[in-house]
């Protein structure tokens, strides 16, 4: 059983990791009922028509033959306190919604909604099962950084984290630097399965023209606090109109961004979110495309933007403004360049790359060193023969 804040027919990053893997799962025989809210990502409200999104306590067949039970949302704003309110409401009514299922071997729940690890504890007790917590970013360390939450406030909300994690029969994180985090703070069983991407769905791309006066770029993801998106707009104002920069995704910070590019003059065009066919074909227009998180928050120094293997898989040069894991693997594939989080340094990587845009054609680099360390299928099966040492050793105890 898994328990997720989003899944199919979201767009998002627990989708598209779990999508993948419950596809591996089903097809390997397992049976898999996904706990998930109805669709109701990225903007608050449903998007989709009713048939996918699902209804209220409803059940449905997903993608892959795996039987999804929704349960209700509470409508809110693109705040830090409406998807709170609305993660918390939904993670309390997954736990009825989980007895509505039949009963697991195994109990899954995926953060960051901090609210559904408490729920897949009590899932997991219910049904007297071993409990997977995956940590698809390094919380609690993540809310110390971005102060979340303040004075004793804070430190319940990291004691209810840590709890959750102390009690898990297995802590699943995607890098190895948070595992190794977690298992010096003592958690007893941790590993790590990376995020990754399925090869087959994604094409690698012809290398962008030679011949182009102007340098496109492009920002695909969450338009948050974490990426510090307002670096890259300032730097695309420095090199001016030799530069296109498009800005695609949503997120509280894309308001305070439009205003900043309309005062100081930038050349960024700002898209609404889009789907798998309009994804390829910015990618296929974009020459580089960014990979950024802030580095003033240490959590993420173990952190991987999801977007960092589709960008590798499709053949485009990387304007990677991080650090850390995330650094060493753009390093490692050389498919793309690294630079300090400061304006000038991306703005005179964006005119060196409009100067030389022979740069630009990293060829497969990328590609292989995705289908070398992340091919999803291989992140499956070990997940898989994790969860089966899982329940030999639980079965073993009892």
């Amino acid at each position: 059983m898994l328990l997720t804040h989003s899944y199919w027919p979201d767009q998002s990053p627990p989708q598209r990791r779990w999508s993948s893997f419950v596809r591996e799962f089903q097809a390997a025989g397992w049976r898999v009922d996904v706990v998930t809210p109805v669709s109701h990502f990225p903007n608050g409200k449903r998007t989709e028509r009713r048939a996918d999104a699902g209804y209220p306590w409803g059940h449905q067949r997903g993608e892959h033959g795996e039987r999804i039970r929704r349960v209700p949302y509470l409508r809110h704003a693109q705040t830090r306190v409406g998807r709170f309110v609305d993660n918390l409401y939904t993670a309390v009514l997954s736990v009825p919604a989980a007895m509505m299922q039949r009963r697991p071997e195994v109990v899954v729940v995926t953060a960051p909604s901090l609210p559904i690890l408490a729920a897949g504890h009590v899932v997991a007790k219910i049904f007297r099962v071993p409990l997977v917590v995956e940590m698809r970013d390094a919380w609690p360390d993540l809310a110390r950084d971005a102060r979340l939450v303040q004075g004793q406030v804070k430190s319940l909300a990291e004691k209810a984290v840590e709890f959750v994690q102390n009690k898990a029969n297995l802590v699943v994180t995607v890098t190895e630097g948070f595992a190794k985090t977690l298992l010096e703070r003592g958690v007893a069983v941790v590993a790590t399965v990376p995020n990754g991407l399925d090869l087959r769905s994604v094409p690698l791309l012809p290398a962008p023209v030679v011949d182009k006066e102007q340098l496109d770029v492009l920002y695909l993801g969450n338009h948050g606090e974490s990426q510090r998106l307002e670096l890259m707009v300032q730097a695309a104002a420095k090199v001016g109109s030799r530069m296109h920069l498009h800005m695609v995704g949503y997120g509280v910070a894309k308001p305070g961004l439009i205003q900043l590019a309309r005062e100081i003059g930038a050349p960024v065009t700002f898209h609404p979110p889009v789907k798998r066919e309009a994804v390829l074909e910015a990618y296929k227009l974009a020459d580089s495309c960014i990979v950024s998180l802030r580095d003033d928050w240490k959590s993420f120094e173990t952190t991987i933007p999801s977007k960092t293997y589709e960008v590798l898989a499709v053949g485009r040069h990387v304007t990677a403004v991080v650090r850390g894991e995330a650094a060493r693997i753009i390093s490692d594939s050389d498919a793309g360049d690294v630079v300090p989080s400061t304006v000038e340094a991306i703005a005179q990587l964006w005119n060196d790359l409009a100067d030389d845009r022979s740069r630009l054609d990293v060829g497969s680099r990328g590609r292989d060193w995705v289908e070398d360390h992340a091919e999803i299928r291989a992140s499956a099966k070990h997940y898989m023969e994790l969860i089966d040492e899982l329940l030999a050793r639980s079965s073993g105890d009892r």
